[in-house]
């Protein structure tokens, strides 16, 4: 099970490609995603042990210098965090709705956790910047207020950061918008 993540982002395609073999040449990392998102930014999201992924990033941020614009290192993820970044997340219940909306891509995946360890709530998925100008946003599901509750927990880390764009709790949405989601 994957416990520490890291990420960086890169303003450069071509820097973030070579960042991302020196992040996992230089420890014993898991590359989760290395891809380019909008607006012609690169991220890279590995996994493994804390020390390991903090060196990882460490080089990283040195190999990319002034093309890293943001980058995170967070322990002891919620186990849903993944699958939910990878979008292979399984809901078996769809109740109430919650949706965080970030300009920043770090703070959405620290939000989402943040948000599923503060209520009992299933993630849905945490989109990372492609397609969306950049931005990046959080769908969870649960009873009202779990959502309420998990969404307060995500509001407040991107108050902390300044990235929050909006939020939403939508206690009975039709069935249709979930599947549109899923």
């Amino acid at each position: 099970m994957i416990r520490t993540i890291g990420l960086l982002e890169l303003n450069s395609i071509a820097k973030g490609i070579e960042v991302a073999d020196n992040m996992i040449k230089a420890a014993e990392v898991e590359l989760i995603r290395a891809n380019s998102i909008c607006p012609g930014k690169y991220i890279v999201l590995i996994s493994g042990d804390v020390g390991a992924v903090k060196a990882a990033v460490e080089v990283g941020t040195e190999k990319g210098k002034e093309f890293v614009v943001d980058k995170l290192i967070l322990p002891s993820i919620h186990p849903q965090l993944i699958s939910a970044i990878n979008g292979t997340t399984f809901i078996n219940e769809l109740c109430s709705l919650g949706v965080l909306e970030f300009f920043s891509v770090a703070t959405s995946i620290v939000a989402a956790d943040a948000a599923a360890k503060a209520a009992s709530v299933d993630l849905i998925e945490v989109r990372l910047g492609f397609a969306i100008g950049g931005k990046a946003f959080v769908t969870l599901t649960g009873d009202v207020s779990a959502v309420q509750e998990a969404v307060k927990a995500g509001v407040k880390v991107a108050n902390d950061t300044g990235m929050l764009v909006n939020k939403v709790v939508i206690p009975s949405p039709r069935r249709e918008l979930f599947d549109k989601l899923l």
